[in-house]
């Protein structure tokens, strides 16, 4: 079996005949009823979806076998998963996180930086998460001047590590302001 790829998660039950919250991770949330049966993290446990219907900020849907408040709650935190062949081809310079995760990550130069985390985005564009061979774990932006190249077949990503910019030292000197900062005369 190829990768698992996450496409969604259940969350709480949604009334009284089985429904439950489903937040999806795909550009169309109804996408992950095209994909078929869904799968539990470890591939063991089915889920087919019955019905799916807009909700506020998440779906609300209903699986094949669940017909009860009980049974739906009991799905609740369960992440929903398909092989990796069954999603959409890329275009150029775009990658699902799981084709990224376990990379090799190699300084412009070619010397070993480490191995790719995790991608995140915290609303303000992506950040790669890079496990440095020794010291602390960098979390960077993953913009083409940081990741200038992404080779997949290769099994590696290319970093140019920014320059670090030193902050400026402030005293206590309380007759000044910073920039923005109004006094009163």
């Amino acid at each position: 079996m190829s990768a698992l790829i996450c496409v969604a998660r259940i969350g709480a039950a949604h009334g009284v005949r089985g429904a439950v919250k489903l937040w999806t991770f795909t550009e169309d949330p109804f996408a992950v009823k095209r994909y078929g049966p869904l799968l539990s993290k470890d591939g063991k446990r089915q889920f087919e979806l019955a019905q799916i219907r807009e909700a506020r900020d998440h779906l609300v849907a209903t699986f094949k076998g669940i017909a009860t408040r009980d049974e739906a709650e009991r799905l609740n935190g369960i992440e929903l998963y398909v092989a990796r062949e069954k999603l959409p081809a890329t275009d150029e310079d775009e990658y699902y996180h799981a084709d990224l995760i376990g990379l090799a990550a190699i300084t412009t130069d070619g010397d070993a930086l480490g191995r790719v985390l995790a991608i995140h985005n915290f609303g303000a564009g992506d950040i790669i998460e890079i496990a440095p061979l020794k010291g602390a774990t960098m979390l960077l932006p993953f913009s083409n001047a940081v990741v200038p190249e992404v080779d997949l077949k290769g099994g590696r990503v290319v970093i140019a590590l920014p320059q670090e910019i030193e902050g400026e030292e402030r005293g206590n000197d309380p007759t000044t302001s910073r920039p923005g900062e109004g006094r009163d005369p």
